[in-house]
């Protein structure tokens, strides 16, 4: 599933196309996708400016002039593909309808926006804009990594006294919104903690340090346009690019690249999820 990286290049992709725009003709082409859509999704949008596009953890929320806001999840294998733009920063000519084609937006200037997801793990909804934050997805979430509210006196608060280990803690949306498998390997990685370790054992200037080093895997991750590893593709339909960067994640049985380590990536499983670390590095 996209983590908050992917989105976030989603988002910056769709950006400007979207943003100040009208949706001219919204068309629907199916009753669901893991959810019912909204009664009347396309007769609601057709014709609403897109004042604002932003993102609050894997979720991208177009904020519309009719009160309204367009949320979007992609799930585990749902695209977001720009097409047609006139001013040239996406070369794609509109391609025939596929048969995952579920949403497609065609805005005022031009460009097309197609909602493709074959798994159907996707979702969309609209809500009202201003009880955004009070919508059931995005109530129970926790503060942005790259955002102020996350920062280090928050982390050793939040995570104070658990049992549980760092790996789920940090992969708790409650505690932080977007973090997901990949991310929490790189960053456990880098700074030298075993993803099975207790939070109750682990120094409050660990937990600390753990703060910067999620924003900088994140920016990293960003910057190289996410990672593809199975369906993920940017908006322009190209591959992201940071799964060449991986230090630990996929990583099992390859040598640590830690400089004057010898030992190799290993494996183990929690609450189902995979976790790459490397034994000598991590503790």
């Amino acid at each position: 599933m996209p983590e908050l990286p992917e989105v976030e290049t989603v988002r910056r992709g769709l950006a400007p196309v979207m943003e100040g725009q009208e949706i001219a003709r919204a068309l629907v082409n199916r009753p669901d996708l893991r959810w019912p859509f909204p009664d009347r999704m396309a007769e609601r949008l057709t014709g609403a400016r897109v004042n604002r596009l932003w993102r609050r953890s894997k979720y991208i929320l177009a904020d519309l002039s009719t009160g309204e806001s367009l949320l979007i999840h992609l799930g585990m294998s749902g695209r977001m593909l720009v097409s047609g733009d006139p001013l040239g920063r996406f070369v794609h000519e509109h391609a025939a309808p596929q048969k995952h084609d579920h949403v497609v937006l065609d805005m005022g200037q031009g460009a097309r926006i197609t909602f493709n997801d074959p798994r159907r793990f996707g979702a969309m909804d609209l809500l009202t804009t201003e009880a955004a934050d009070r919508h059931p997805l995005l109530a129970v979430l926790g503060p942005e990594p790259l955002g102020n509210e996350f920062s280090e006196s928050y982390l050793i608060a939040a995570l104070k006294g658990r049992k549980t280990p760092i790996k789920s803690a940090l992969l708790d949306q409650k505690n932080i919104a977007g973090l997901g498998n990949i991310y929490v390997c790189e960053a456990l990685f880098r700074t030298g903690i075993h993803p099975a370790r207790k939070v109750n054992q682990i120094s409050e200037v660990r937990l600390a340090g753990l703060v910067p080093v999620v924003r900088e895997v994140l920016q990293d991750a960003i910057a190289a346009g996410g990672s593809s590893l199975r369906d993920f593709r940017q908006a322009d339909g190209e591959l992201g690019y940071f799964q060449h960067s991986f230090d630990v994640y996929g990583r099992e049985g390859q040598p640590c690249r830690s400089e004057g380590c010898t030992d190799t990536v290993r494996r183990i499983v929690q609450s189902g999820r995979s976790s790459f670390y490397c034994p000598t590095c991590q503790r």
